[in-house]
């Protein structure tokens, strides 16, 4: 039985969706026999963060790697109920006048793969509850016979949370938390105090071990209270607002790139305590009903991995497994694995070892191919020993982009698609934070540590001493803190990824070929890429992302790889060919001012979407507007800059800006445009929209 789960939003990512975030976080999983054959996210392939667009391109990844086709799959599923479907497509009707779809969840859920695809699907359509979903995406994968489930997020299918007790093939609900009592939705409201916004949770959480969260527990406390029976209450916004401005913390607040002072750091503090309170509280009870000493754990809030820690050290359970795409792309798993344990009755869960379910890089000659098309920015060479290479660079102080087999499904770089370094001096912490990453630079890094060593430098639990999904701040033993000062927090914990033979063989020689050289079992690891775009993907997207950032080296399979020089670089730059991704419009606006006489205008690279999924705007002089008004995806810029008559004069200018806008990875470029594929007569593709170029006066 072939099962396609699905999560994302009705927008494909060519069209305008400036109202907010729905449905973000889009992704594909396909599902074989009750077996992962692919999981990708939506925003791996079109390049914009925690996308909300139909995931279109995902859907079409895991066709081809089952080498099949829409009408060849058994039951599409999506992390949604019919219930709720039917409500949100009424909805939706009622508000536009001018929609004529059906107002009904399956035919305008459908409706998406006709626009997509071009086939109809409804009869295939599986509708599982947002909550459920995340419960089985945990449970199934737990290999835990029994256990309590809690999904725990923003909001979803009219709630916001819910506990129950797994056994087999059956859930039973033991709570639902409303919309009102939303964690996740508070936490994100409440962390605009310190300068962040949607998606910037894990930065909250980050800077919370800064803080005391004494200075603030009293006024929290004001606006949430532990009731009976694992309940609770918060506030509504409204009060929480009334009470922080009474105070008078509203006029105190950070705003975005200002520095953070200690009042921001002790409210993180605050925040980060009240969550957890809330969730221990919640789970002591729940735990003291069922019996049950096994835990699984999703919904975003989930990745709230200082507070998975907490639990895991609170001994109320033996064992806690959190799902390692805990957040909504983790929801197309789950529905996927719902509808297929319903329709074939099975039971039984399976333990989760790996999720190297993305893109393949390509084999070593696909891999060459793809670095020839770079050649004027790079040296490269195969080296049959690239473990021992590679092992020698990082204790030597490189930092090196790592690229090997299938991508990770979910937020987490595991060792396929990282930037590793060595863990010891602190100094690379801010070295990659501000070189590499370009983010704030109090950021904590994750360590990689081989499994059988875990208990040497961290504390462990009786039970539980694999964590291979980066899910839990483990306390890094005492006597490690200093030693491992690249990974360990303030706080004295680390988010530990234990790596073992069965789950990346190759990974796994290469931290124990740097233990041979430095007596170290552990590398620093975190996601390769920078602060503008998702974790690369592609071979392109790595180098991309190499030539742009201050990393040292780049290994991409058994391929060594280095940088040019900058000026090599920047000629180079003439040779390629730029391109506007989808997502993006090239406009010419108008900008009245009061006070002005006349107008000015300016050109600018401007985002279909909400300014949650990247910046809105982003202004180009006169003569790269010129320049992308007639690109054609063959033409380099060169070639381009020949065409539109600008000089020998404004050529550098032109290097400098196409350098910043793909820095920032608002423009993209291709050093070769790749021949299509065969067209196989079992898979769909979806269309894929040009660029567009709009003149606007505004």
């Amino acid at each position: 039985m072939l099962v396609l789960g699905v999560h994302g939003s009705e927008k494909l990512e060519h069209e305008d969706d400036f109202v907010g975030y729905a449905h973000h976080d889009g992704a594909a999983v396909l599902i074989r026999d009750g077996e992962v054959i692919a999981a990708i996210e939506e925003e791996r392939l079109n390049r914009v963060k925690h996308s909300n667009c139909f995931p279109s391109r995902a859907i079409q990844y895991c066709l081809e790697q089952a080498n099949c086709g829409l009408s060849d799959l058994d039951w599409i599923a999506t992390n949604t109920s019919e219930f709720h479907a039917d409500a949100g497509a009424r909805f939706a009707f009622m508000e536009d006048p001018r929609d004529m779809r059906a107002p009904n969840g399956r035919s305008r859920f459908s409706s998406l793969f006709e626009k997509a695809f071009e086939i109809d699907v409804r009869d295939k359509l599986y509708f599982c509850h947002h909550h459920l979903a995340h419960a089985w995406s945990a449970y199934l994968f737990s290999g835990f016979e029994r256990s309590l489930v809690f999904s725990v997020d923003g909001d979803g299918d009219g709630c916001s949370g819910m506990v129950l007790v797994a056994d087999g093939r059956h859930m039973r609900k033991l709570q639902e938390f409303k919309i009102p009592q939303s964690l996740g939705q508070m936490y994100e409201r409440l962390m605009r105090m310190v300068g962040y916004d949607r998606f910037d949770e894990y930065k909250v959480m980050g800077l919370a071990p800064y803080g005391c969260p004494d200075r603030f527990r009293k006024l929290f406390q004001q606006c949430y209270e532990l009731l009976p029976q694992g309940n609770y209450r918060i506030e509504s916004l409204m009060k929480w607002f009334a009470t922080l401005d009474t105070e008078g913390l509203t006029t105190q607040a950070r705003r975005k790139g200002e520095p953070f002072q200690q009042i921001h750091k002790d409210f993180a503090a605050a925040l980060q305590e009240m969550t957890e309170t809330i969730t221990l509280h919640v789970l002591r009870h729940y735990q003291q009903v069922s019996g049950e000493k096994r835990l699984c754990m999703a919904g975003g809030v989930a990745h709230n991995c200082s507070m998975n820690g907490k639990v895991l050290y609170s001994g109320l359970f033996d064992e806690v497994f959190v799902q390692p795409a805990a957040h909504d792309a983790g929801g197309a798993l789950g529905a996927a694995m719902a509808a297929w344990y319903e329709k074939t009755q099975s039971t039984g869960t399976r333990k989760l070892t790996h999720v190297y379910w993305g893109t393949d890089v390509g084999s070593g000659s696909e891999i060459e191919a793809r670095l020839e098309q770079w050649s004027g920015f790079l040296n490269y060479e195969w080296l049959p020993n690239i473990v021992d290479v590679t092992a020698k660079l990082l204790s030597e102080g490189a930092v090196v982009g790592w690229v090997q087999g299938r991508s990770e499904f979910g937020p987490r770089a595991l060792g396929n698609r990282s930037i590793l370094a060595d863990p010891r001096p602190s100094h690379n912490k801010l070295r990659i934070n501000e070189m590499i990453k370009k983010r704030e630079e109090y950021r904590p890094f994750a360590p990689s540590v081989l499994h059988e060593r875990i208990g040497d430098y961290f504390e462990v639990v009786p039970c539980q001493n694999e964590f291979p999904f980066m899910s839990f701040a483990l306390r890094v033993r005492a006597e490690s803190q200093e030693l491992l000062g690249a990974t360990t927090h303030i706080d004295g914990t680390a988010r530990v990824q234990s790596v073992s033979q069965a789950s990346n063989l190759l990974y796994w020689e290469l931290i124990k070929a740097f233990e041979v050289i430095t007596g170290i079992p552990v590398l620093l690891n975190t996601s390769f890429n920078n602060n503008a775009e998702p974790i690369v993907d592609s071979v392109d997207e790595a180098v991309g992302c190499f030539l742009t950032t201050g990393i040292d080296y780049l290994i991409i399979g058994n391929y060594f790889v280095r940088k040019k020089t900058p000026e090599e670089i920047r000629r180079a730059i003439l040779t390629t060919v730029p391109a506007v991704p989808p997502s993006r419009k090239v406009v010419r606006r108008t900008r009245f001012s009061t006070g002005t006489a006349s107008p000015a205008v300016y050109f600018a690279l401007e985002s279909t979407k909400s300014p949650y999924f990247g910046t809105p705007t982003y202004e180009i002089t006169e003569e790269m507007f010129r320049i992308l008004q007639i690109i054609d995806g063959h033409d380099n810029l060169q070639s381009l800059i020949v065409r539109t008559g600008i000089g020998p004069e404004g050529e550098g200018k032109l290097i400098s800006e196409m350098m910043d806008l793909w820095s920032n990875r608002i423009l993209y470029i291709n050093r070769a445009i790749p021949s299509k594929p065969e067209r196989s007569q079992s898979v769909i593709r979806s269309k894929r929209p040009r660029s567009r170029i709009s003149v606007v006066t505004s």
